[in-house]
């Protein structure tokens, strides 16, 4: 299998005594590895400085750009991993859907998803074609990089949600009246999406990306009986294809208020689950089972309190991780923009000193 993954995906092999990997793959490790989601800009001044104005989509656009902005939080915190600098909304983005991503709002459609004619604005993600440029900064951060570059995709029902919904939404009105009342498109808008995020993360894995997350950051919003008829087998679909031309490369799978549905995740197919901060991770521990790893799950907000109110959750975190391998320690949602970029560089080295989880545990 070590000899599939080098073939398939260059930088898999140097990186797998790398802490976050073996974490991943539940073994032992030297010291809990950590990143944290929405690391590669934000709340960081150089961030601030090199990205500038403008479109986040024109700077995705720019691989050396992209390449150096990644790499920041790295250089900085000191963490175990790089999150890929891009966006969820990059492929639909990149085959002329019609989106943008503006500030203070988010992804927004200029011309929503409404019926089955819109499958037709669809057409299959080609990579080599549509995101060079993605390909292109993985390539560059592959050879830069010290430690795990996560490469990521939306999954496909949060990609859904946007396309359907215009843009962010409260109360999911449109994309849940489209699931209950219009079945048979749904299922081929969320295969196609499915398709496309497939399509996305074999292009970054290829060009060197050693891990991925599958940001389904709304599937929350569901209740577990919709989730597990209506998203579950797509992304289902979705982890046991990747697993097909990539096997090995641990993936992760990620969504906010989805601690009701924290079992249901944990039969996707993915090697973790990452956890928001609303389930105390000992309890979402016991929901995922003793085969998945956890991903987690400070609360963001909390990192803008003084730093002994965040050491003292940090702690606690910790705690309820256990010695059981397998704990990846992160927020539990994105960075916040308002965020001290020093207090993230005590986190870590906390996070370092203090966790236990896999800590001399047999291999």
């Amino acid at each position: 299998m070590a000899e599939q993954r080098a073939a398939a995906h260059p930088a898999a092999g140097r990186f797998d005594d790398a802490p976050f990997i073996r974490a991943c793959r539940r073994q032992s490790v030297d010291h809990v590895p950590v990143w944290f989601m929405r690391q590669a800009g934000r709340s960081l001044p150089e961030y601030r400085a090199a990205r500038g104005p403008g479109s986040i989509l024109d700077a995705i656009a720019q691989p050396e750009l992209v390449a150096d902005l990644t790499c920041q939080p790295v250089d900085r915190y000191g963490t175990d991993a790089a999150i890929f600098f891009s966006d969820i909304v990059v492929p639909v983005a990149a085959i002329g859907f019609g989106v943008d991503v503006t500030a203070g709002t988010g992804p927004v459609v200029a011309r929503p998803f409404r019926t089955k004619e819109d499958l037709g604005r669809l057409r299959p993600l080609e990579p080599e074609i549509d995101t060079p440029y993605v390909i292109e900064a993985v390539g560059i951060l592959a050879d830069r990089l010290a430690v795990p570059l996560i490469g990521f995709a939306g999954g496909p029902f949060t990609v859904a949600s946007y396309l359907v919904e215009g843009g962010p939404s409260k109360n999911f009105t449109r994309v849940k009246a489209l699931m209950h009342c219009e079945p048979g498109i749904w299922h081929e808008l969320i295969e196609r999406l499915c398709d496309m995020a497939l399509a996305s993360l074999r292009s970054q894995l290829d060009a060197g990306a050693s891990a991925v997350q599958v940001f389904d950051s709304w599937a929350g919003i569901l209740t577990p009986r919709h989730y597990a008829e209506l998203v579950l087998p797509a992304t289902r679909r979705l982890f046991a294809e990747l697993a097909d031309t990539h096997p090995g490369i641990p993936t992760i799978l990620f969504g906010v208020g989805t601690g009701e549905l924290l079992a249901a995740m944990s039969t996707a197919g993915s090697d973790v689950v990452g956890i928001d901060w609303r389930v105390p991770l000992d309890v979402a521990r016991r929901r995922v089972g003793p085969g998945i790893a956890v991903q987690g799950n400070l609360d963001p907000a909390l990192c803008l309190a003084n730093w002994d109110v965040v050491a003292e959750e940090t702690r606690d975190v910790l705690e309820r991780a256990g010695t059981a391998p397998g704990h990846v320690f992160n927020l539990g949602h994105g960075v916040l923009p308002e965020t001290d970029p020093a207090i993230l560089e005590q986190v870590v080295r906390l996070v370092h000193a203090e966790g236990r989880a896999g800590v001399g545990a047999p291999s």
